[in-house]
């Protein structure tokens, strides 16, 4: 009897529950018709705080990709190479122009677990006459292994000789090798010549690699960048690779032992050497510097929309509040199309984003030199940025919204 009882009373109640839930997703569907109603009323007002929102959301995601992109660059020049420590100048304010006499290279190569060593002294010239300005430039010994990572298109025999006697044996010998965008861009190939203090070098090999800013670089022999730089015996930092089976702690030691050799020395890995140089906490530090202001922007357009949207709506909200809503569900009606916004920004703001990276990557001063990033991460954080500013730009707004009451409705204006 039991038995019969409950299912009887099964063959009830399951009806009632269908229906209510028929009801409840019914309510949902119009409470959602209503939000995105609501948005399409004033269809210009809308599309301007879209293309308001998604500019901020454009700028945000650009420029951490752009910063993104530089660090990952300066970082693919070790990483081509399977640099594991850097050694530089102790104390240096910029890494990159610092100095260390090259004879250190033998004295850190002799230290157990280390692989290989090379010097590399890095200036920044020009070819005035071509008008390309900017060009970093490795000074490399012609015998380093360094070379032999690079993938060279193109290489004349016997190219680059070095040890030159005096600045008119340089002239006569001097030779270049440049990165396979640079050429593009100076529209030479090997056998052809370049001008640097009005002299003219031979351009000997062009080379690939997998760095962006070595593929935009030039190339030199380390003696005849030091003669024209005036820096004899130095260079602007050596890369060490460690034995395959170093691990992190034998990586720390032996930089401690480098670091003994002369007090002067600074040895870091190769990711402290990037994450701690003054160019990547500078350009980190103006991404996330402009990428606020757009975020306050962002919500300062919302925060004005939204509320100019329920101030139109007063005698509206009074209505709903008469019929018996509830203050959360008029406080969530405001938040989600605030929301809606956000999201549909989110969306615009990366795709455009990704478009304004990729002309700007194209132009000649940057091809070749910096290649933005623009990866899942990136996209998270504009996602993130962008669902912030809506809901920081609704919550006054739905505020205001919630506390109306019912006789709103009959105020007269």
């Amino acid at each position: 009897m039991q038995g019969t009882d409950g299912g009887a009373m099964l063959t009830v109640l399951l009806p009632v529950f269908l229906n209510q839930c028929k009801l409840d997703l019914a309510s949902r569907m119009r409470f959602s018709s209503l939000v995105l109603k609501n948005l399409t009323r004033r269809p210009l007002r809308t599309s301007l705080t879209l293309l308001a929102f998604s500019a901020a959301i454009a700028a945000v995601v650009a420029l951490i990709g752009i910063a993104r992109g530089f660090t990952k660059s300066f970082s693919g020049v070790y990483e081509s190479h399977s640099v594991d420590i850097v050694v530089s100048r102790q104390g240096s304010a910029d890494r990159l122009s610092s100095s260390v006499d090259e004879a250190f290279e033998e004295k850190i190569r002799a230290i157990p677990g280390v692989d290989n060593a090379a010097g590399v002294l890095l200036e920044t010239l020009s070819f005035e006459e071509q008008g390309v300005y900017g060009i970093p430039t490795m000074g490399i010994r012609t015998d380093s292994w360094l070379r032999d990572d690079y993938r060279w298109r193109e290489r004349a025999e016997n190219a680059e000789s070095e040890n030159p006697e005096s600045a008119s044996s340089v002239a006569d010998q001097a030779q270049v090798s440049l990165g396979v965008n640079l050429a593009d861009r100076l529209g030479v190939g090997i056998g052809g010549s370049v001008s640097l203090f009005e002299e003219p070098y031979l351009v000997a090999g062009i080379f690939e690699s997998s760095s962006a800013w070595e593929n935009g670089s030039m190339i030199m022999p380390l003696e005849q960048l030091q003669l024209l730089t005036d820096r004899n015996g130095q260079v602007t930092y050596i890369n060490v690779v460690l034995r395959s089976d170093a691990t992190v702690e034998s990586a720390k030691q032996i930089s401690e032992e480098i670091q003994q050799l002369d007090r002067r020395l600074l040895a870091l890995t190769t990711d402290e050497f990037v994450q701690t140089d003054t160019r990547m906490q500078i350009a980190g530090a103006m991404a996330w510097m402009t990428s606020m202001i757009a975020v306050v922007i962002g919500a300062i357009g919302t925060l004005n929309t939204m509320m100019t949207s329920v101030m139109e709506r007063t005698r509206e909200i009074g209505i709903l509040r008469a019929v018996g809503w509830p203050s959360r569900r008029v406080t969530w009606m405001i938040l989600l199309e605030s929301l809606v916004l956000a999201i549909v920004s989110v969306v615009l703001g990366s795709l455009l984003a990704i478009l304004l990276t990729w002309i700007l990557s194209l132009s000649p001063s940057v091809r070749g030199i910096l290649t933005p990033v623009i990866d899942l991460p990136v996209l998270l954080q504009g996602a993130v940025l962008g669902l912030t500013i809506g809901l920081l730009g609704a919550i006054l707004p739905a505020r205001r919204a919630s506390r109306m009451m019912p006789t709103e409705a009959f105020r007269p204006w």
